[in-house]
C-alpha cells in the first residue's frame, strides 16, 4: 500500500537564513532607539520603488529610517495597492512629494502576463486572474506609472518624479 506524498504547504520550518534574520533582529533590540519617530516621513516624501534586492532605495537616496515612506512591488508599479498607500500616505500623513524608481535589468521587462502564468498554471494546474504588470521598456514602464499617478484623482497635485537605477552603476537617471 502507497501512501498519499504530505500535502505542501506555505507554513514550514525556518529556514537557517529566517534563523539568522531572528537572531538578527533579537540584536537590533537591544540597541533599538527609534520610538521618537512618527509615521510621517521627515521628508515629506513618498517613493514608489521595484521590490529587487539589487536596489536598495534608502542608500541610494541618503536616506535613513524615518524619511520616507518607501512602497515596493514587483516592476515598480503604480498598482492598486500602490496608489492606495500613497493616498494615505498624503491623506493621512502628509506626503508632499512623489518618486517612482525602476530599474535596469528588472526581472518584468522583455516578458509577459501570459508566459508567467502559463509557467504557474504548469505547476499548479490552476488558473487565477491575477496580472503581472510585465512591461517591453523600463523607461516607458516608469513614465506610465508616473502618468498613472499624476492623472489618478485621489493623488494630489504635488510633483512626481520619474527615475531608473542603473544595477550595474548605481546611477539614478530622470525619465519623468
Amino acid at each position: 500500500m502507497q501512501s498519499d506524498p504530505p500535502a505542501q504547504s506555505n507554513a514550514t520550518a525556518g529556514s537557517p537564513e529566517y534563523e539568522r534574520l531572528r537572531a538578527e533582529n533579537r540584536r537590533y533590540v537591544e540597541t533599538f532607539d527609534r520610538s521618537a519617530l512618527t509615521a510621517a516621513p521627515l521628508s515629506g516624501m513618498a517613493i514608489l520603488a521595484c521590490m529587487d534586492a539589487r536596489l536598495d532605495v534608502e542608500e541610494a537616496l541618503g536616506l535613513r529610517t524615518g524619511d520616507a515612506h518607501i512602497i515596493r512591488n514587483a516592476g515598480g508599479l503604480a498598482t492598486d495597492d500602490a496608489i492606495r498607500s500613497i493616498v494615505v500616505s498624503q491623506e493621512l500623513l502628509g506626503t508632499d512629494e512623489v518618486i517612482v524608481i525602476g530599474h535596469t535589468q528588472c526581472g518584468l521587462e522583455g516578458r509577459t502576463d501570459a508566459d508567467i502564468r502559463r509557467r504557474l498554471v504548469e505547476r499548479t494546474g490552476r488558473e487565477i486572474p491575477l496580472a503581472f504588470g510585465t512591461f517591453a521598456d523600463v523607461e516607458t514602464s516608469v513614465r506610465a506609472q508616473v502618468d498613472r499617478l499624476r492623472s489618478h484623482p485621489w493623488i494630489r497635485p504635488v510633483p512626481i518624479h520619474g527615475l531608473i537605477f542603473d544595477v550595474e552603476t548605481g546611477q539614478l537617471t530622470d525619465v519623468a
